[in-house]
């Protein structure tokens, strides 16, 4: 037992904010890497009238309202932590990011990213976060890859032993070795966004926001950037928030998510919990006895495959165990299952409930 008051050599290898000293203990803590509390963010957009008389009108007496693209929005992340922020498109999520980037000021509320205020845009945070957007380049367009990269690491400092080793892994994990002389112009879309994530961390980031980075990607280049990012994450253990309308992405990737519609959230938790909080309907697989499928089946559901003997059923979660007796007890089946609805149907249908 240590005397009171001694503090375990242990404990050095913590910051002072990860430290929480007690009156007869020592302990250590891992404070949230990200915290928002009540943030919000609201815009005025110029209304303008039809016909003429109403535009000259606005000439001179303009009429705004207002739109609250973030509205009192709370949450914290754990360092380390991947999440999925999920919503439709004028959701608030780009705005969000924003904010946490410090490209924009809130209207109301507060955030601390690693403990600093992202909109007072310290040196000393911007060396910590990278921001990367499958709609925005960073990249110079008609310059190979290269040479923009020797631009990040004038800019954030980054040391030439540092340089060499972190762009050798970086080009190497993401196979685009044999492209870094090549204009980036030239290059497909899938090569340029993993050109990109280079681009974004160089200098080593600890939180990464990923805005829609496999925007426009095939199914392969998707998959490349997945895989890139979960084993880069975890051997990292950087913090990361990915917002993206392609559902596999976040299975992917993510275990928690946070859903935001019209500028507040609606769902904080795991990403499993949405499909069992928000979806009303289960789906049943029947493969009959016989060569084909009963007529007169869609009295128990909808029917969204039928090809005989299989037969698949969209039933409603509290039907789910009368639908089966009854089945079971007029048909022959040889074989049922029953299962959730995937993730990005259930997604769509919340949205389309939501307004959104």
């Amino acid at each position: 037992m240590a005397p009171e008051g001694h503090i375990s050599k242990k404990a050095t290898f913590f910051s002072p904010s990860e430290l929480v000293i007690t009156a007869d203990s020592t302990t250590i803590t891992s404070m949230p890497a990200i915290v928002v509390e009540n943030l919000g963010r609201t815009y005025q957009v110029y209304r303008k009238r039809e016909g003429l008389l109403a535009s000259l009108r606005g000439l001179f007496h303009r009429e705004y309202r207002e739109v609250k693209a973030v509205n009192d929005v709370s949450f914290t992340i754990e360092e380390g932590e991947m999440l999925a922020f999920l919503g439709p498109n004028g959701a608030g999520k780009t705005t969000t990011l924003k904010l946490l980037s410090g490209l924009i000021v809130p209207t109301s509320g507060t955030a601390t990213v690693l403990g600093h205020v992202p909109w007072k845009r310290e040196d000393a945070y911007r060396r910590r976060f990278s921001l990367v957007t499958g709609q925005k380049e960073q990249l110079w367009w008609d310059l190979p890859a290269q040479e923009s990269f020797r631009l990040h690491k004038e800019i954030y400092r980054v040391s030439t032993q540092d340089y060499n080793s972190r762009l050798t892994e970086l080009t190497e994990l993401l196979d685009v070795a044999e492209l870094m002389s090549q204009p980036v112009r030239e290059l497909s879309l899938g090569e340029r966004m993993r050109m990109e994530l280079i681009a974004a961390l160089l200098h080593r980031p600890d939180v990464l926001f990923l805005d829609e980075p496999t925007i426009g990607l095939d199914v392969i280049s998707q998959r490349r950037v997945q895989q890139f990012l979960l084993k880069y994450q975890k051997e990292q253990g950087i913090t990361v928030i990915l917002t993206s309308h392609y559902m596999k992405d976040v299975e992917a990737l993510c275990d928690r998510a946070i859903v935001i519609n019209k500028g507040a959230v609606i769902h904080d938790g795991a990403l499993a919990e949405i499909v069992d909080r928000f979806s009303q309907h289960k789906i049943v697989e029947l493969h009959f006895a016989s060569n084909s499928t009963p007529n007169g089946i869609d009295r128990y559901g909808v029917v969204l495959e039928d090809r005989p003997p299989m037969l698949r059923l969209q039933v409603e979660k509290q039907k789910v165990s009368a639908v089966l007796s009854q089945v079971l007890a007029e048909y022959s089946i040889e074989d049922i299952s029953v299962s959730e609805r995937p993730l990005e149907d259930v997604i769509a249908e919340l949205f389309s409930a939501e307004g959104g």
